[in-house]
Parts: C-alpha cells; structure tokens; sequence
C-alpha cells in the first residue's frame, strides 16, 4: 500500500512541475509524503497558479488505507465580470462543486451561484438588477432549492430624493 501513496506523490509532483512557465505567471506547489505515527502512509499536495486577472489553487491527500480528497478553486475577474469555481470531491464519491458567476455594465448587473452534489442534486439563486434612468432600479432574484422548488422576489427600487 504504501509504494502506492509513493507512487501518487511522485504523480503528483510531476503534474506541479509538469506546465512551463507563461508570462506574468506564477506557479507554486509542493508534495509531502511520509508514514504516520501509527504506520499509515499518507501523501498531500498543493498547488497554485496564479497570473493578472486569474488564479487557480489545487491541494489534496491521499491516504494508503484509500482515503482522501482532492479540492480545487479558480476565479477569472476583469472590467465588468467575476467568475469563482470551487469543487471538493471525496473518494468515496461525495463531493460537491459550486460556481458563481457576475457580470455588469451599462446599469445593469446579473449574477448567480450554483452548487451541484455528487449525488445530482444541484440548488442556487440567481439575481439581476437593472437601472431604470429615472432613479429607479428594477431587480428580480429566483431561488432553487436542492428539490428543484423554485422561489423568486421582484420589484422596483423607488427612487428617493
């Protein structure tokens, strides 16, 4: 069991080590592996790249009795949009992975954030705003459970003097 864990490490730092640099990029990472107190073997990783206007971090473990995780995120920003990814999976198949995305621009704003199960299920919201001119703002915002039951809020923002 253990040549396995030694096995995943050396994948593992090979896939840190594996991309050449790109411009204005920064790569980072390292791998530990070893053996418990108890004589279990273990191996856990991170790692990072990062450049203007996006980053993306990995880490993980893997254990030599088959238990572990692997979690990853990136956000991707600029002029008018935001995007944000998390997933966390676990070998034993549970995880989950959520996104959440915006935009805006010319008065208007549009956003939403959506979390999927391992298991298919998948709940989240969505919202949008927009403005009126006249000092005004009309927004809406629907909600949907992890059963699929959906809920949405609208109406206009009045304006105040």
């Amino acid at each position: 069991m253990y040549t396995h864990v030694l096995s995943f490490a050396a994948l593992a730092a090979a896939l840190v080590a594996a991309a050449g640099p790109a411009d204005a990029q920064v790569r980072r990472g390292h791998v530990v592996a070893g053996r418990s107190a108890a004589g279990h073997g273990f191996a856990q990783w991170r790692s990072a790249s990062r450049q203007p206007g996006s980053a993306t971090v990995r880490r993980g473990l893997q254990t030599s009795d088959g238990r572990g995780y692997r979690h990853e995120r990136s956000r991707d920003h600029g002029s008018g949009h935001y995007s944000a990814d998390r997933s966390t999976q676990f070998n034993n198949g549970r995880g989950a992975t959520t996104s959440r995305d915006a935009n805006w621009g010319d008065g208007s704003f549009n956003g939403s954030r959506t979390t999927s199960l391992n298991n298919g299920n998948s709940f989240g919201r969505t919202t949008s705003a927009t403005n009126n001119g006249d000092g005004t703002a009309n927004y809406s915002s629907t909600l949907t459970g992890p059963q699929g039951a959906t809920r949405t809020v609208s109406g206009t923002v009045p304006h105040r003097p």
